[in-house]
């Protein structure tokens, strides 16, 4: 019996207050026969008012398809489900029904004002006193609804009559707050009463006014204010609402919170708390009146993305006393998040709190944190039975706790559970998986896995543990094709490319890290750089061709279009961007500590790459918007840079002027070499360097991600498992040997001996250098998107001598797609599952391709046919 999931609201998971008017549909088909197509699709939907509308489609789009009623309107509550047909023309039943409800989308709909204390303080401290805000509410009988919609300048935890609102953490998140500051929706019907209630806000200093950068930093980078905005709207049921927003009748006073920061930590003083201050009847006589700020309120949107969440737990798996004397918690995982305790003590007892990535020489190593505090400090109030605490506004990247000030044994509480790492990333759906017979190479994996989680703490960061946390370019440029199979990041990441077309300058420069916030020399003024630069083309288009999103690319077009026709004056004739500072291929592992940029490959040679490779997409995007001029100005632009590039960088034997592996994996992958015969030469120039290297890597961030799929693709499909099982400083599997759990910075962040490497930039949870696992998943296993969207999907393994099995699945717009292989010392037998509504191209070597339906699917292939 065909089946039909309940609609997904276009990338939401949860459709509650979304800005959209009217918003695309998606769904997935299950319990087809093989080779079941959909021929049209109904769409019902019934509103909160009893009106029940329908409208039938012929057609077999099932991902992000129109919405065929009349835009929604303001806080407008609708269910919506979907049936299909099938070319048999038989009907599926309706799908469950998922609620819909839009947000506050007009400027009138708001009343409220951000409003703050105005006690003294120095805007150049990292140690401001928090706030708690509040006020009284009456709620009459015959409640229906409420919502609270709510933000901060800072970050904000809301309580309604003594009960958290949400489950969200560090909202409203980081955007370019001047332009953009997102608003949450919650519903909060069950926790008011008839009668008598009280709302009320925590608020941290957060990105808004916090400190950030490294070097000492900025502080008040949005603003000195810190803030409440929101707006709790009660409808009854004979359909009146009242609106009770931020304005001038609310209370203000210090709150427990001492000071908190991002990179520093929190300091909580429990003697401070004001027991019952969220209740109704509390007295607040003696609180302040608040001050009303300003705010435009076209600012104001709806999250297009999953907030921040605790999504795991973690216990320590031991508990040492250090050499010096300190008790150091291992959790045995790094990870992004923060430690919640409980603790019985005497009153002023104060519990300490420091985190680190690593040890050295048995203590907490502190080093790599640069001017991170990384610390959090709990004063106990001396309650009777005990007490529980957890910071609220900050995150640390971290391992190891070393934990003092603790009034008994330490290791008799972490046995209780006392003692608990808490993860807090992005709430990303899961969307991809990969297993493989090698473990080493599973724990590879799971550790492109854990810094992801670890660096989606709202934007795509480049670590979560020093005075950095930035949102660069270059990285997430790199590692989209990884993030976006690993979990879904396409609500997450376009509202991401919304901030960065912002940001964007007029001439088209594209900032070095999104936001921008002011740097050193180095960064300040921005500057156009390649690879970094280049997010605002290739992002995109990775985005479209994992969910088939084309309204990202018309969204993103103008800003794409302006990278390159930046590039294109900065080039000028020549066609060759070799002008402007450049990163060229960052941390090249023969770079010295202090200066990552000086790598084996010419940079000015990484940034022409580049630029054919971005005109060459704009060209595509043009295409796919219905665009012919501008796809044919851009593709003639591309081409006219392809060979200016060949000219200046390809040899008439294939040798090329940077004989590095980085220079050859990007004239291979960005399809640079105009003719067969230099094309393998240079492919096999690549393997020799490989094999001339002892299978240790030689690329940074801009090769990393390239180097295998170039050997793969163009015949050394041995060499580049031979690179990815390599376990010699520097390799992948290097850092799974000395015990990382996470990807790192530097290929040798520890070096050999134990000790940390003494650049000053050194992270142990930094995603880009796994970005390989986009070839674990493309071609170890063997699953990759063949149109947008996997509309259809290549199967492609390469499997080597090295491993008895792979497999990886990856739930796709239309649904789980699945592949595995398994050899024996006579067959390779492959395994595929293809959701309804896609098809496949099965693609074994040495056999011919085969077309694939939806379905399952079996084969087997004579061993001889397979590469030894």
């Amino acid at each position: 019996m065909t089946t039909v999931t309940a609609p997904r609201i276009e990338h939401h998971r949860e459709p509650l207050g979304i800005g959209e008017r009217a918003p695309r549909l998606s769904w997935t088909i299950l319990d087809t026969p093989d080779d079941w197509r959909q021929s049209a699709y109904r769409i019902d939907v019934r509103a909160d008012d009893g009106r029940a509308l329908s409208h039938e489609v012929e057609s077999d789009e099932q991902v992000l398809v129109a919405w065929p009623f009349a835009s929604l309107a303001s806080r407008e509550r609708v269910g919506v489900r979907v049936s299909v047909r099938g070319e048999d023309g038989e009907w599926s039943d309706a799908s469950p029904e998922t609620a819909l409800e839009a947000g506050l989308l007009s400027t009138d709909d708001w009343q409220a004002w951000p409003i703050g204390a105005t006690w003294n303080e120095n805007p150049a401290s990292d140690a401001r006193r928090a706030a708690l805000v509040r006020r009284g509410v009456h709620v009459r009988a015959g409640l229906a609804r409420a919502r609270l919609y709510a933000t901060a300048h800072g970050l904000y935890e809301a309580e309604i009559n003594g009960v958290r609102v949400g489950d969200d953490a560090l909202s409203p998140g980081w955007t370019v707050y001047g332009s953009r500051l997102r608003c949450y929706t919650y519903d909060v019907t069950d926790l008011l009463v008839t009668g008598e209630n009280a709302l009320g806000a925590w608020l941290g200093d957060g990105w808004y006014r916090g400190r950030l950068g490294w070097r000492g930093g900025w502080r008040n980078v949005y603003g000195d204010d810190l803030s409440f905005l929101a707006q709790l709207e009660l409808t009854y049921q004979d359909g009146t609402r009242e609106i009770i927003a931020t304005d001038h009748d609310w209370r203000v006073a210090p709150s427990p919170i001492l000071r908190s920061g991002i990179y520093d930590g929190e300091d909580y003083d429990a003697r401070l708390e004001l027991d019952g201050w969220s209740s109704p009847g509390f007295d607040d006589a003696a609180w302040e009146m608040v001050q009303l700020r300003h705010r435009d309120r076209a600012t104001l949107v709806a999250p297009t993305g999953p907030p921040v969440r605790c999504t795991q737990e973690l216990h320590p798996i031991a508990v040492t006393t250090s050499p010096t004397g300190r008790t150091v918690l291992d959790f045995g995982q790094n990870f992004a998040g923060r430690l919640r305790i409980r603790v019985t003590g005497e009153a002023g007892t104060t519990v300490t709190i420091r985190t680190a990535e690593v040890l050295q020489n048995g203590d907490v190593y502190t080093r790599p944190l640069r001017d991170a505090r990384s610390e959090d400090n709990y004063t106990l109030s001396g309650r009777a039975g005990g007490e529980e605490w957890e910071p609220r506004f900050t995150f640390h990247g971290f391992r190891y706790a070393e934990v003092s000030g603790w009034p008994t044994d330490v290791a008799a509480a972490v046995a209780a559970g006392d003692i608990v790492g808490r993860v807090y990333h992005t709430d990303l759906e899961r969307t991809g998986w990969f297993s493989s017979s090698d473990p080493m190479l599973d724990r590879l994996h799971e550790n492109v896995v854990w810094s992801t989680r670890g660096n989606f703490v709202d934007i795509p960061t480049d670590c979560p543990q020093r005075d950095e946390r930035l949102g660069w370019t270059g990285d997430i440029q790199v590692f989209g094709p990884t993030a976006s199979f690993l979990f879904d990041v396409s609500g997450m990441l376009s509202g991401w490319l919304e901030d960065l077309a912002i940001e964007q300058l007029p001439d088209g420069t594209v900032p070095w890290y999104v936001p921008v916030i002011p740097a050193d020399k180095m960064w300040t003024p921005m500057r156009p750089g390649a690879a970094w630069g280049d997010a605002a083309t290739l992002l995109p288009w990775t985005l479209f061709e994992a969910y088939g999103d084309l309204g990202l690319v018309r969204a993103q077009f103008d800003s794409a279009r302006k990278w390159v026709d930046l590039l294109e004056r900065l080039s000028g004739p020549s066609r060759l961007w070799n002008t402007c500072f450049q990163l060229g291929d960052w941390l090249d592992p023969a770079a010295p500590p202090q200066d990552p940029a000086d790598a084996r490959t010419d940079r000015h040679l990484v940034a022409s790459a580049y630029f054919a490779q971005s005109a060459r997409t704009v060209a595509l995007m043009a295409e796919r918007l219905g665009l012919p001029a501008e796809a044919a100005h851009y593709a003639t632009l591309a081409a006219e840079v392809r060979n200016a590039f060949t000219a200046e960088y390809i040899g008439a034997d294939g040798i090329m002027t940077s004989d590095a592996q980085t220079a050859y994996a990007l004239a291979l992958s960005f399809d640079l070499i105009p003719d067969a015969a230099r094309r393998r030469v240079a492919a096999d120039r690549l393997a020799i360097l490989v094999a001339e290297a002892g299978n240790r890597i030689a690329t940074g961030f801009v090769g990393t991600p390239l180097i295998a799929g170039a050997l793969s693709d163009n015949g050394h499909v041995d060499t580049a498992y031979n690179l990815l099982l390599e376990r010699e400083c520097p390799s992948w599997l290097y850092q799974i040997g000395m015990g990382a759990t996470t990807i790192w910075e530097r290929w040798d962040s520890m070096l050999p001996d134990g000790t940390v490497n003494p650049g000053t930039m050194t992270s142990f949870n930094h995603y880009a250098l796994g970005a390989v696992a986009d070839w674990l998943h493309r071609t170890v296993a063997g699953i990759a998107p063949e149109e947008a969207g996997y509309r259809r999907i290549r199967f492609a393994p390469r499997p080597s001598a090295a491993l008895t099995s792979a497999s990886a699945r990856h739930l796709t717009p239309y649904g789980e797609a699945s592949i595995s292989w398994t050899t024996t010392a006579d067959e390779l037998r492959v395994e595929i599952v293809i959701p309804t509504g896609s098809s496949g191209i099965l693609d074994l070597q040495g056999k011919a391709t085969e077309d694939l339906g939806p379905g399952t699917h079996s084969r087997t292939v004579r061993r001889e046919s397979v590469p030894s």
